[in-house]
């Protein structure tokens, strides 16, 4: 399972990953930077993510659109921020290479230069109007913000979500935005992995020619909040233009890579990933109470949470979705999967990982995996070890995560209701606040 590689740090900090693979005349080039939403303060949120749009505005010696030249030369290219990090990515023609290069480096070195305050009113309202369609006017779409705001305190840095606050996004300027650039947006903070049909020695050659002479900016400290935890279950409700009622549980969990979030990942899928899985059985093929229902362990390298939705069939109440999935939680904890359960989680793990390494770039493909492993774990020959978590997990290692962490009402319960009806939420919800 582990990808052939070779690592090497340039002058400058710039971590250059190199993978061969002559199979296709194609090159992927994956820039990772270790920034995201969590490097942001409160009243200071969604610079990450502001300038995931504003690195394809043009750089100083490239003063238009990223996209054009790229590609016309016969590439694709994209990028995204979370939490945690911000990547970039094109896949090209081995002939096309320097000029992904040459883009690259241009707008690491050299973006400031060309940011002006046109640019940057023009993405802020693209951000902004981003913010409306995806959140605001979308059914449920402010129920991650209310559920991040419960979870977390207002000055922990997964508080917020990684599009901002509105309110902080009005009130942003340029000079804000530039200092986060330039705090954050540099070669020593920043990995590229080179995938595909190159040899390893032009790789490297290629990297410095491009990259070495960009200084190495400030020293970036690791994000180390005080850990979270709830003391007790807080419930809230919020009035939303949906047609069915809809309710969020969620609890915290461990980091990303950190013991018992492989178990939890596999707990999920038990629960209600699949039309075979426990919660869909019960909730909806058997009893029809709820019309779909889904689980994740979101892994974040500060910490993790688990969240579980499910949304009511009508005629049928949030509590009724409640006593269900907390009798499904209780019922794993004290009996534990069955082998099946654990032999479908496996393959399911299994097939994952090997869909995300079919391509060469991309999100997902080799070339972020190496990234990720490298950004995250500074190893990125972490593939084997990887999979490995997901084979070590047993029926009583499970078990007994659900139950550290799962099994108890420390948690937040969100009830997203139609507009006029507070009456279906659960009992006892308090109004959420929604900035």
């Amino acid at each position: 399972m582990n990808i052939t590689f070779e690592k090497h740090t340039l002058a400058n900090g710039l971590d250059v990953l190199v993978h061969q693979n002559h199979d296709c005349p194609i090159v992927a080039v994956s820039l990772w930077y270790h920034v995201g939403s969590k490097n942001e303060v409160p009243g200071r949120t969604g610079f990450a993510h502001l300038f995931e749009h504003l690195m394809f505005e043009g750089s100083e010696h490239h003063d238009y659109g990223f996209f054009q030249p790229l590609q016309a030369a016969g590439g694709t290219l994209n990028g995204s921020t979370n939490a945690d990090r911000t990547n970039y990515w094109e896949v090209m023609p081995s002939s096309a290479l320097e000029l992904a290069l040459w883009m690259e480096s241009d707008r690491m070195g050299y973006l400031l230069p060309a940011l002006t305050e046109a640019k940057f009113n023009n993405q802020r309202d693209v951000v902004l109007n981003e913010r409306r369609q995806n959140y605001e006017n979308r059914p449920y779409g402010l129920a991650p913000m209310v559920m991040l705001g419960a979870l977390y305190p207002p000055d922990h840095p997964y508080h917020w979500t990684t599009i901002g606050e509105i309110d902080d996004l009005r009130r942003v300027r340029l000079d804000d935005v530039r200092a986060f650039f330039a705090r954050y947006y540099h070669p020593a903070n920043a990995s590229l992995a080179l995938a595909g049909n190159i040899a390893a020695d032009q790789a490297l050659t290629l990297a410095r020619a491009y990259f070495e002479d960009i200084p190495a900016g400030p020293s970036v400290a690791p994000v180390r909040p005080d850990p979270v935890t709830l003391v007790d279950e807080q419930r809230l409700y919020h009035e939303d233009r949906v047609e069915l009622p809809r309710l969020y549980i969620a609890w915290h969990t461990p980091a990303m890579f950190a013991e018992g979030d492989a178990d939890l990942d596999l707990a999920a899928d038990v629960l209600a990933n699949g039309k075979t899985s426990r919660l869909y059985q019960r909730l909806v093929f058997e009893r029809r109470i709820a019309t779909d229902v889904s689980a994740a362990q979101n892994s974040r390298e500060v910490g993790g949470f688990v969240q579980i939705a499910a949304t009511a069939a009508p005629g049928h109440a949030l509590a009724e979705l409640e006593t269900i999935i907390v009798e499904e939680i209780a019922r794993l904890a004290a009996d534990g999967p069955t082998e099946d359960e654990m032999a479908r989680g496996r393959v399911q793990a299994e097939s994952q990982f090997m869909f995300r390494l079919q391509s060469v770039g991309g999100f997902g493909g080799k070339s972020d995996q190496l990234n990720a492993y490298n950004t995250f774990l500074n190893d990125p020959d972490y593939f084997e070890r990887d999979l490995d978590r997901y084979r070590r997990v047993t029926r009583e290692s499970l078990q007994r995560t659900v139950d550290t962490h799962i099994n108890h009402r420390r948690r937040v319960a969100l009830s997203v209701v139609p507009r006029s009806r507070t009456e279906l939420a659960l009992g006892g919800s308090s109004r959420a606040n929604v900035s």
